[in-house]
């Protein structure tokens, strides 16, 4: 009988197979020493050190994974079936556990990758497969000793002078890398300022940044379709020479330069924050750009130029950051596929470094988006001085809403520390950066067509319906209109009837009333209107009715879509010098506002309507009030549309509506009551009142009688609000004594709101410990309410200011020689306050006059020298305003009338836009 074949288990062929594989696995596991070293160096000092050289390495690990792949699988097979059958099954075994560690290894490494059409994205998931493919390879070393000590003799030698290699090239080149960790958040040089100055803006080297580097949007979609198909319509994008309005504007800033600079650098200012990258690639300073056909010139605020900010300098805005030319994985700009796949697949599989390198803490930040939407003009734009220009992030920031301003009239639940929670809320999607961001279980992005109020770009250029529904859904209840009130006679005296509903009034045939409307701001931040607070059209339409006709009517348009001039607008009438109106977005010969309509968050305003009763009136009178929101006023889109405009047919939204049928001369019958609660209403009333009298005696009775009904209906905000009427006036014992009330109510009010206004009285009675003591309190206030609704009062700097300001007087207190140390002691108390104001706001001209007048008084003669300068540079100039706003009363009777500290706006103007007959 024939013995059978001897069958090496490992022949010669096989063994030139080991020789690959032992070699392959020798070359990967000095490469995974490396990125296993460099892993543990970041985790150790919590710095950034992953390179370009870095991710090369990387791509060499997943090359040299896949490559073993096909050899392991088939030297194991055939290893197995030549070996399956052995008298020494310790060996067997052995190998058994070692090609199965082999695989695990392999096969969570290419698990860990994410190919198109295979991705495992739960990150419990990813850790498990994580921590699977970080330890298979120590097991498997482990088994191979176990399987080679149950065999041959262990080759000890070539293994130990491997691991020394190893070990020795993995430390040189993590000696290397310690010595430059990835730098981030670092302000660019100071010198870098002269390419972009009058902008603020500068880039982290000094230099320009290629344009290339900065356009590379198709490369973002590929991995954040969702994200960028948002941005493709948003006002993001066309905030450059693509957009119509900003082109006929930044080409008159830019015209206006030329004549008068000589060069077209003024207008840098627009550019920071509209043209990044014509900006930031030096191609915007050529007074000969192609506003239209360069390459540049339809880029708008491009995903680069958004994420590569590495650096916020100053709270100044006017783009005062630092950008730089992002750090790209390999081949990102390679036009060959096949290169642009590697690169996806390098991002998805170690995205840590892409991750960082375009999301920073600062994106998270409402003092990043506060960059560009908080604005000053500079001397340099307009010849004059520094004024301040449109400004979302200082209101918002001294707001009850972001749980810092301590005035504030109303404050929400929990604080809103960020824009993106209104402007960029949660959306499902399927991009590459998805994830389960709420709890919910569903993975989502943030939206990136950041959804607001332009429904004019749109519009203007031909983009789908669905995007101005989405902004339309977003200012779903916004804001509020309330026909609060009547008076009888047609005049602010007059007896009040209200609030209106479930009861109303009788209104009588050849009466006059005067209509009281409240409008208010709710889910808002910051002030409304902003943005382009002087182009923006924001009026309130009334149109009164009875027996099928039109009896009064405010607010209504004409043939070309204008508003009646006559209407009321909640909007900021700004004029030039001259006292023209700044009517085509000119920032350069910006020089005063006539008046400033806005409204602050949490707050409201009151508008009176003037209506006649008709003699013959019969039938019941309605009236409808309603807040429409159009994004240019007809005039700016006469200037921007030039001979193509027919018409201003820019989408109106409305904002809140309210209507009331009145009876008339006969009692009616109840009427639904509004939603909102009765003290709410009063409360409203009286803010609107309050504020309209801001500088004047304006209506602050009435608003007076309003709050107190707010305390007769058992709310604390009735006899705190009335601590402000009574301040206002001066009447210092009927706030303290208000204050005391608001106090002892159940619930009583704010903490905060006692100490801030408590410490306003104890300072203007001249009791400058017990104020000092209690804005200190407030500066300092840790409760378990501030906490749980995550409010922090050491950000107003209005209370810091107040607090310096008091440490000032009381030092004044200190006179003589002897009480000299004290004194010094509460002026450097109240100098640290200011500079903690202007750490907040730089251009803060109390802060800066204070610390002036504190220099001089600790001798510090340099500082005191620096703060007056800026306090010159900031400070208002009063005297100029007088000639620029008596010109534009003159020549615009309708603003005029608008600008008086009480306007009543007559419902039966003859020549009113859309009135009957």
């Amino acid at each position: 009988m024939a013995r059978p074949r001897y069958v090496p288990a490992i022949g010669p062929r096989l063994r030139m197979l080991l020789w690959v594989v032992l070699g392959l696995f020798a070359v990967l596991g000095l490469n995974a020493v490396y990125l296993s070293a460099i892993t543990v160096l970041e985790w150790s000092t919590g710095r950034t050190y992953q390179n370009y050289f870095y991710q090369l390495m990387f791509l060499a690990h997943l090359a040299l994974g896949l490559l073993l792949i096909a050899p392991v699988v088939v030297f194991g097979v055939i290893h197995i079936r030549n070996a399956h059958d052995r008298p020494n099954r310790r060996a067997v075994r052995a190998g058994y556990a070692l090609f199965a560690s082999a695989l695990a290894l392999l096969g969570s490494g290419l698990a860990l990758t994410r190919f198109e059409g295979f991705a495992i994205v739960d990150p419990g998931a990813r850790s498990i497969i994580y921590w699977t493919h970080a330890l298979a390879p120590i097991v498997a070393i482990w088994l191979y000793v176990l399987h080679r000590l149950a065999g041959p003799p262990i080759r000890w030698r070539i293994g130990a002078t491997w691991g020394a290699v190893a070990t020795a090239v993995a430390l040189v080149m993590v000696a290397f890398h310690a010595q430059d960790p990835r730098a981030w958040n670092v302000a660019g040089p100071a010198s870098g300022e002269r390419y972009f100055f009058p902008s603020l803006a500068r880039t982290a080297t000094g230099n320009f940044i290629p344009a290339d580097a900065l356009m590379m949007d198709r490369y973002c979609a590929e991995c954040h379709a969702d994200a960028h198909a948002q941005w493709s319509v948003g006002a993001h994008r066309f905030s450059s020479f693509n957009n119509p309005a900003y082109l006929f504007s930044v080409r008159e800033t830019r015209r206006v330069a030329m004549e008068r600079d000589g060069d077209v650098q003024a207008s840098r200012f627009c550019a920071g924050c509209h043209d990044p990258v014509p900006f930031f690639s030096g191609a915007f300073d050529d007074p000969d750009f192609d506003d239209v056909a360069h390459p540049t010139a339809n880029a708008g605020i491009t995903c680069t130029a958004c994420h590569a900010i590495t650096h916020l300098n100053s709270r100044r805005g006017n783009a005062d950051f630092t950008i730089e030319e992002p750090v790209h994985y390999p081949f990102a700009r390679s036009e060959n596929g096949f290169l642009r796949w590697i690169n996806r697949q390098l991002v998805k599989a170690k995205p840590a470094l892409h991750k960082k390198t375009f999301l920073k803490p600062l994106h998270r930040t409402a003092e990043f988006c506060g960059a560009c939407h908080k604005v000053h003009l500079p001397p340099e734009l307009n010849h004059y001085k520094w004024l301040r220009g449109q400004n979302h992030q200082d209101t918002y920031h001294l707001s009850g809403v972001s749980g810092h301003g301590v005035s504030s009239f109303y404050y929400p639940e929990k604080a809103t520390h960020d824009c993106a929670t209104c402007h960029m809320p949660l959306t499902p999607s399927g991009d590459f950066g998805a994830a389960d961001r709420d709890g919910s279980g569903d993975l989502k992005i943030h939206d990136h067509l950041f959804p607001s109020a332009n429904t004019a770009l749109p519009h203007l250029l031909g983009m789908p319906e669905h995007v101005i529904e989405a902004h339309r859904r977003f200012n779903d209840g916004v804001m509020r209109v309330d026909l609060f009130g009547v008076k009888d006679g047609g005049t602010i005296e007059g007896t009040l009837h209200g609030p209106l509903r479930p009861a109303l009034p009788a209104l009588r045939p050849g009466r006059r009333y005067l209509l009281e409307s409240v409008i208010r701001t709710l889910k808002m931040g910051h002030a409304f209107t902003q943005g382009t607070a002087d182009s923006n059209e924001i009026w309130l339409e009334v149109t009164v009715t009875s027996g099928g006709r039109v009896i009064g009517k405010s607010g209504g348009r004409n043939a070309d879509g204008a508003v009646d001039p006559w209407s009321h607008f909640v909007n900021v009438y700004m004029l030039d010098r001259e006292g023209q109106r700044i009517d085509r977005r000119n920032a350069e010969d910006i020089f005063v506002p006539l008046y400033n309509h806005q409204i602050p968050p949490g707050a409201a305003q009151v508008v009176h309507y003037a209506l006649q009763v008709p003699a013959d009136a019969t039938d019941p009178i309605t009236v409808a009030l309603a807040l429409r929101y159009r994004k240019f006023d007809t005039t700016y889109l006469r200037y921007f549309q030039g001979e193509a405009f027919d018409g201003n047919d820019l989408p109106v939204m409305t904002l809140a509506e309210d209507t009331v049928t009145f009876p008339v001369a006969d009692v009616g019958s109840p009427t639904a009551p509004t939603n909102a609660p009765a003290w709410q209403r009063w409360n409203d009333y009286g803010i609107g009142l309050l504020l309209k009298s801001e500088g004047a005696s304006g209506e602050l009775r009435q608003a007076e009688a309003a709050f107190t009904q707010v305390e007769a209906l058992g709310r604390a905000d009735g006899p705190l609000n009335l601590a402000r009427v009574y301040l206002r006036e001066g009447r210092l014992d009927d706030a303290r004594d208000a204050l005391q009330r608001a106090a002892q109510a159940q619930p009583p009010a704010p903490a905060w709101s006692l100490l801030w206004f408590g410490g306003v009285v104890n300072k203007q009675n001249g009791f400058l410990d017990e104020a000092i003591a209690d804005f200190e309190q407030l500066v300092h206030l840790d409760t378990a309410e501030t906490r749980r609704r995550e409010f922090d009062f050491s950000q107003d700097w209005r209370l810091l200011n107040e607090l310096g300001q008091t440490l000032v007087e009381r030092a004044r207190a200190e006179r003589g020689p002897a009480r000299r140390a004290d004194r010094e002691a509460l002026l450097r108390r109240a100098r640290e306050r200011f500079d903690q104001a202007l750490a907040l706001d730089p251009e803060n001209v109390t802060a800066h006059y204070n610390l002036a007048l504190i220099g001089d008084e600790l001798g510090d003669t340099e500082a005191a020298a620096q703060h007056r300068d800026a306090h010159a540079r900031y400070k208002p100039d009063d005297n100029a305003r007088d000639r620029a706003v008596g010109r534009a009363r003159r020549a615009d009777p309708a603003a005029d009338h608008a600008a008086e500290a009480v306007v009543l706006y007559d419902l039966h103007r003859a020549d009113a836009f859309g009135r009957d007959g």
